[in-house]
């Protein structure tokens, strides 16, 4: 035998689809060749490597790097071994996913493609499709800010045949927040004051998320004050310390009115009958106006008791906002009640400008 004849025979002879080791001999941006003890090198295009088409290879690979790889063609057409790297590494990752289904193991891989019907994600070179209704325990209206970020799945459906592995996140968060709530309820009690954020405004209050559970601060408990739109005081993502006024099974009651800034505390010194105050009028009644001597403390100004002058109602006079200067005529404590006259300041600014009159004459 010739010595090519000899070093043909010692060189080991492969097979379309046989898994063979290698030596990185030579990376290109999209090639690696292999030394594989072969007569020919191996070849792994970037399409045989990875279905990522923004990779270069040589960030990947580097010579004298050790490879498995499976045979895709014994001559390429030019001489050389056509190897996937992708394909036995997608192999491998659909071991790894049956695993992961059989043990009901929690893993986690970045999302590669954002789908008009859920999320892909690849372990191992092996796909995974998050239907949109398993992405998350809420509706997800866009997908996309899950593009490039890393999430928890488990495998819910294996079917590698029919191409069909699905994954599920929903149900990770689903436990987690159950864990989370029978945590929460655990360590919370009635007048506690704990942190929130704000999850989500309605016309009717807020939800507040306070780590397990959301509570609701209806706008009547938002201040000691009248709130007309809770949009005008709090935003999506606000951080707030609310009271617990009450709990009901899941159902969490939250307040900001703390009791130690009620503003009837000290609202008997301030607005004891025959103090002058000042007040801003809030709203209006064909009877009277309400004006607010401070948020929380609202007085009533009778029409009667506007002017000496006949009013017919209190718009004729009066305007919502107004700054009025007024003199208490009653304050009921137990009631929570303020009756106010500007009338009676008419009758105190007419006795003092009457001696002046007659030290004039």
């Amino acid at each position: 035998m010739s010595f090519e004849q000899m070093l043909e025979e010692s060189l080991k002879t492969i097979h379309n689809g046989e898994i063979v080791e290698g030596t990185v001999i030579d990376v290109k941006e999209d090639e690696i060749v292999l030394n594989i003890g072969y007569k020919a090198d191996g070849i792994i295009s970037k399409n045989e490597y990875t279905n990522d088409a923004g990779i270069d290879l040589r960030d990947v690979v580097k010579v004298g790097d050790t490879m498995e790889a499976k045979v895709l063609k014994v001559n390429d057409g030019d001489g050389q071994v056509a190897l996937t790297y992708k394909k036995l590494a997608a192999e491998k990752g659909n071991k790894r996913l049956e695993e992961a289904f059989n043990n009901h193991e929690v893993l986690k891989a970045p999302v590669t493609q954002v789908l008009s019907g859920g999320l892909s994600v690849v372990v191992d070179e092996a796909r995974v499709f998050i239907p949109a209704s398993l992405v998350s325990d809420t509706y997800e209206k866009n997908l996309e800010k899950f593009a490039d970020q890393e999430i928890e799945f488990v495998i819910t459906e294996f079917n590698p045949r029919r191409r069909r592995i699905i994954g599920d996140r929903k149900q990770l968060l689903v436990a987690r927040k159950e864990e989370m709530q029978k945590a929460l309820f655990e360590r919370i009690h009635v007048g506690d004051v704990v942190e929130g954020v704000v999850k989500n405004i309605t016309d009717f209050g807020a939800f507040v998320d306070l780590g397990g559970a959301d509570g609701l601060l209806h706008i009547s408990e938002m201040s000691w004050g009248r709130v007309d739109n809770p949009r005008k005081l709090f935003n999506v993502g606000d951080k707030l310390k609310v009271l617990l006024k009450d709990i009901n099974g899941n159902k969490i009651a939250l307040s900001l009115k703390f009791e130690d800034e009620n503003p009837w505390l000290t609202a008997a010194e301030k607005y004891a009958a025959g103090n002058i105050v000042t007040g801003r009028v809030a709203r209006m009644t064909d009877f009277g106006a309400f004006v607010e001597l401070e948020p929380g403390v609202d007085a009533l100004l009778h029409v009667s008791q506007i002017s000496h002058e006949h009013v017919d109602k209190p718009s004729d006079v009066l305007k919502v906002g107004q700054q009025i200067e007024a003199k208490v005529v009653d304050f009921n404590e137990e009631e929570k009640k303020i009756s106010l006259s500007m009338k009676a300041l008419e009758n105190t600014s007419a006795k003092e400008e009457a001696p002046a009159e007659e030290d004039a004459e």
